[in-house]
This record gives C-alpha cells, sequence and structure tokens, in this order.
C-alpha cells in the first residue's frame, strides 16, 4: 500500500510570524518539549496558558519556564488561538468537556496516542483538529513527527503547526490517518527499540570485561554514528550493512547469529504489535 506524505525537515523561517498565545491541555514533558522551543523561538511565557491538574508538575513549570499554569481550565482560554493537548488517551475525553466552548475557534493540535481526530473534533466541537504523534527525542530538538490534519485545518492552520512543532525536530504528514497508527509503531515507541538495544550492547560489554560507562559509551556511540550514516548516505541500510560484514569475519558471526534467531522476523512482529496497540487505544479511549 502506497501512502501520501510529505516529509519536512526542521526549519527555521528568517522571520517567523509572531506566535499567538497558546493554551496546554497537560504540562507533562511532551509538553515542556514544546513549550521550550516556543520560548527559543522568542514566545513569551505569558502567552501561554498551561492547565495541569498535578501540583508538582505546574511547579516544575513555574521553575523552568516562569510559567503559572491552573489545576483547571478557564476563561483564560478564550484568548488562545491554539490549544495543544498533551494528556494520556485514557484522560482525554473527561479533559475536553470543560474546555470545550471556552476557545470556539482555536486550532486544536492533539500529541496524545490513538485518539481518533473524528473523537477530538466530535468532544470539541470542531474540525480543526490536527493529531501529531512525536517521539521522545523532541525533547532535545531531535524529534520525528507524524501529522494529520482534519479537512477542517486550512494551509495556513498547518504551516502554524509546522511553525509550533519545528523547535522539536523533523516533520511527517500524512494524508490517510490510520497512517498515524503505524508512525506510532515504527517513531513513537521506536526510541525504546533503540534503547533496548543499547542496553542490551552495554551488558554484552559487561560481560565481556568493560566497565559499565565503557561499554555504555560504544554502545551509545556506536547507534548514534551509524545513525548519522544512515541519515546521510545514498545507499539503503541493506547495502551498508554488507560493507562491514565481510564474510567469516567478526560482524558475519554476530549477523548470523541474529538471522539463525529469526531476530528480524520478531522485531517486525514486536512493531506490528505496537501498531496493534494504538489501533485498539483509539477505540478503547475514543468513544
Amino acid at each position: 500500500m502506497n501512502i501520501a506524505v510529505t516529509f519536512l525537515p526542521r526549519r527555521e523561517p528568517a522571520d517567523p510570524a509572531p506566535l499567538p498565545p497558546i493554551a496546554f491541555i497537560g504540562g507533562g514533558n511532551m509538553a515542556s518539549a514544546i513549550i521550550g522551543g516556543l520560548l527559543k523561538q522568542d514566545g513569551i511565557a505569558e502567552d501561554i496558558e498551561v492547565v495541569e491538574p498535578h501540583e508538582e508538575t505546574r511547579a516544575r513549570l513555574a521553575g523552568e519556564f516562569g510559567i503559572d499554569a491552573e489545576p483547571e481550565a478557564g476563561p483564560a482560554l478564550a484568548r488562545c488561538q491554539v490549544v495543544i493537548w498533551a494528556v494520556k488517551p485514557q484522560v482525554f475525553a473527561e479533559a475536553a468537556r470543560p474546555v470545550r466552548g471556552l476557545a470556539p475557534d482555536a486550532l486544536h493540535l492533539s500529541v496524545a496516542a490513538g485518539i481518533p481526530s473524528a473523537s477530538i473534533a466530535r468532544w470539541l466541537a470542531t474540525d480543526r483538529v490536527v493529531r501529531a504523534m512525536p517521539n521522545t527525542p523532541a525533547l532535545i530538538g531531535q524529534g520525528m513527527t507524524g501529522l494529520y490534519a482534519r479537512p477542517g485545518v486550512d494551509e495556513a492552520g498547518r504551516q502554524r503547526v509546522e511553525q509550533l512543532l519545528g523547535a522539536t525536530g523533523e516533520l511527517l504528514w500524512v494524508d490517510d490517518e490510520a497512517s498515524l497508527d503505524a508512525v506510532t509503531a515504527i517513531s513513537g515507541s521506536g526510541p525504546a527499540y533503540v534503547f533496548y538495544f543499547i542496553e542490551a550492547m552495554t551488558e554484552a560489554g559487561i560481560e565481556l570485561g568493560l566497565s559499565a560507562d565503557q561499554a555504555h559509551q560504544l554502545a551509545v556511540g556506536t547507534f548514534a554514528g551509524a545513525t548519522a550514516l544512515a541519515a546521510n548516505a545514498s545507499e539503503p541500510p541493506a547495502v551498508l550493512r554488507d560493507r562491514v560484514t565481510s564474510k567469516g569475519g567478526t560482524t558475519y558471526a554476530a549477523v548470523s547469529a541474529m538471522e539463525n534467531d529469526e531476530v528480524k522476523q520478531k522485531f517486525m512482529a514486536a512493531i506490528r504489535a505496537a501498531h496493534r496497540r494504538a489501533g485498539e487505544l483509539g477505540a478503547e479511549f475514543g468513544r
């Protein structure tokens, strides 16, 4: 199946439009990553409203960004032109009830995994909804975010989303919302897969006599270098792998062991499991 996508690398406009007042529903890690990026774009903390029920998180936002978050939605949201939903899927519907009607003309951007845009549009009584599937490297500006816009979002709305998320990393628009489940399985959950293999490489290095720090440095450095090489190479990963896999050599022994154990097939099965779960989240919490 061919999926229409538009890939956008991180970009910083030479003369970006001023940022409008923005509300965040939820103030956790992903919201913090976006807030940090906005403030680096000369955003003003006073133009950012945050609704966050947990006192500890509100205190962190105040200390880190100078933002006075509120425990519940109120009239202050009426001035916001964009509302960013950074809540857990299971509480989205409940969180939407007090917000509906407070900012009737706002553009709504959801980073909640699995919740269909149709459910969000129904809960908020607007079709101006964009779904985003970011990942945790957005916290350091190296994220990969998939995006889908409902028909009610015009080109200006898409550009506004790109401006808001541009500082978090690379962006990828998809024309089929179902593709966001695949984005979730590949890049949304993907950092955990990388950390899993780094963990395994580190433990193997320790077993082979390296210190924990040495093994960790080697594992992380290898992933960073190999990823950079793959990003800049014109050849596919299979060709790059073949170039370091001399028959009878050490790499050949390792790759052969992984192929004998069907590591690739099992890894792909794990990604399919993530894909299924993304769909289940939408069915479970998007009613």
